[in-house]
């Protein structure tokens, strides 16, 4: 079972975790990553995310369905978000459920590496002078950490 979900609504973590395990008895490992808005060190009013409709859904759809060849998955949700973004407020969710825990931490680390280097999401900064800041690129540690997925 996967869930993919691109939205401007924040969403309710706990309730998403449960969506995963309610009822089910053959899951033995739910993990789960929040990422959220940060406000580099009080200089940033908001993040400002962008995608193509469509496009970031079918992207994100093709990576889970990665994720769930390379390990044994019984659910993935991913529910990434975009608009503006304060400090402090939720932006992507990565569920994993298997029924052991090293599927489901691998499974999740892989998938939130891939959302942060390789996801079809632009983000701007809006910083709290009111002006705006530069397109965030992604750091070159993190594309080392995507890197050793492909072997």
């Amino acid at each position: 079972m996967a869930t993919v979900r691109v939205q401007a609504e924040d969403f309710d973590t706990g309730a998403e975790i449960e969506k995963v395990s309610a009822g089910r008895r053959d899951i033995g490992a739910v993990a789960s990553f929040v990422g959220l808005c940060r406000d580099e060190g009080g200089r940033l009013a908001a993040l400002e995310l962008e995608h193509y409709p469509g496009m970031a859904e079918a992207e994100l759809g093709r990576v889970v369905a990665e994720a769930e060849s390379r390990w044994p998955l019984d659910a993935v949700t991913v529910i990434h978000r975009y608009g503006k973004i304060a400090p402090g407020a939720r932006i992507v969710l990565v569920v994993t459920a298997s029924s052991h825990r090293v599927a489901a931490f691998e499974a999740c680390e892989f998938l939130m590496d891939y959302l942060k280097t390789r996801a079809p999401f632009w983000k701007k900064e809006h910083l709290i002078d009111g002006t705006s800041g530069a397109w965030v690129e992604a750091k070159g540690d993190d594309d080392e950490r995507t890197n050793r997925w492909n072997g």
